[in-house]
């Protein structure tokens, strides 16, 4: 299912590789999977028909990227089980136009990997929609994308949704510190934790930018999402955050500032694994398939390496700041409001 290019991405049209619309209803479960031009998205895509997954939608910041990718997978893999749609969580129009356009296909998922994403660049950037590039890449345009499937009934009853997580929301890794929620709201807004988390997701909040920060905070605003969604999502449902570990064999360094893109990334390519410095990319993204396949009361969750590792098995995050039910909340309500897009009604019994 590919997009044409357009103009108006709520006009985008979207087929697939043969240019007819799918209609594929064989049995077997469904997948969508962001971000998947490269990287740990394509690696994830690429592990999914082995698992027992009849389709697979990938997307592409453009419908030129998403079909490369659906190309190379099915070269790669064997089997032509993968659909293309153009996606870029950036902007809420082309959110808008994959969601209604899979809707009108009857698309219904299993799994929902929301796996695009990136690391903060030198300076912060503020998307049209007025949200910190960071946060609308990895969470703003995530969330848009499922509260728009959970409208239209597009993820299955016992559906599975794992959202990209990172080492860097535990705090404990060097040059990534997540912001204190309740020390930004005390001194700034008037402990009003609602408004604080909204100046972080927009990138307003007082202090001077530091990319590894943001970055730190969009993960740990991940995890709060997650939390904060499983106690919204109908029974049979489970969403996760996870981390994939390190991983530096992928696009993320592409807005690292030029420290982190020529020194630290080329070390960590180095380092022998029997370090625990880095992971393969395959290895990387399997803990995304792993997590799909816990139980549906396993839900809410960060899985992330051992505390100050960067790979190995996973484990449940235990810290602290990551289980403040109120900051999960409050992050929630900021979200919503920023995106727009409040918890369907018919998919949940809390708003």
């Amino acid at each position: 299912m590919s997009a044409n290019p357009t103009d108006d991405a709520d006009t985008a049209d979207q087929t697939n590789s043969t240019g007819t619309p799918d209609t594929d209803r064989r049995p077997g479960p469904v997948a969508l999977v962001t971000g998947a031009t490269s990287g740990l998205g394509f690696a994830a895509a690429a592990q999914l028909p082995e698992r027992g997954y009849r389709r697979i939608v990938v997307t592409g910041r453009t419908a030129d990227r998403a079909e490369d990718a659906r190309r190379r997978l099915a070269e790669q893999t064997g089997c032509d089980r993968f659909l293309a749609v153009a996606l870029d969580l950036s902007k809420p129009a082309s959110v808008r136009a994959a969601v209604r356009r899979l809707g009108e296909q009857g698309v219904t998922f299993d799994y929902l990997l929301l796996n695009a994403g990136m690391v903060s660049g030198r300076g912060r950037e503020i998307t049209d929609a007025g949200v910190e590039l960071t946060f609308a890449s990895s969470l703003v345009g995530h969330h848009q994308l499922t509260m728009g499937l959970l409208g239209r009934d597009g993820l299955a009853p016992s559906a599975r949704i794992v959202i990209a997580g990172s080492e860097a929301a535990r705090g404990d890794l060097p040059t990534f510190t997540p912001t204190d929620l309740a020390t930004l709201a005390g001194t700034h807004y008037r402990g009003d934790l609602e408004a604080a988390a909204e100046a972080l997701i927009r990138g307003t909040a007082p202090g001077r930018y530091k990319p590894g920060n943001t970055y730190a905070d969009t993960k740990l605003f991940v995890a709060w999402w997650a939390a904060a969604l499983a106690r919204r999502l109908p029974d049979g449902m489970a969403v996760n955050a996870v981390s994939p570990g390190s991983a530096p064999d992928t696009a993320a360094d592409r807005n690292m500032n030029l420290f982190m893109k020529r020194i630290m990334v080329p070390v960590m390519k180095m380092m022998p694994k029997r370090f625990g410095m880095a992971a393969d990319t395959p290895t990387a993204a399997a803990r995304y398939l792993d997590v799909a396949d816990y139980p549906a009361d396993v839900s809410g969750e960060f899985f992330a390496s051992a505390p100050k590792k960067v790979t190995g098995p996973l484990h449940r995050v235990e810290l602290d700041h990551v289980h403040i039910e109120a900051n999960q909340e409050a992050a929630w309500r900021a979200l919503t409001r920023v995106a727009a897009a409040p918890m369907p009604e018919r998919a949940g019994s809390t708003s």
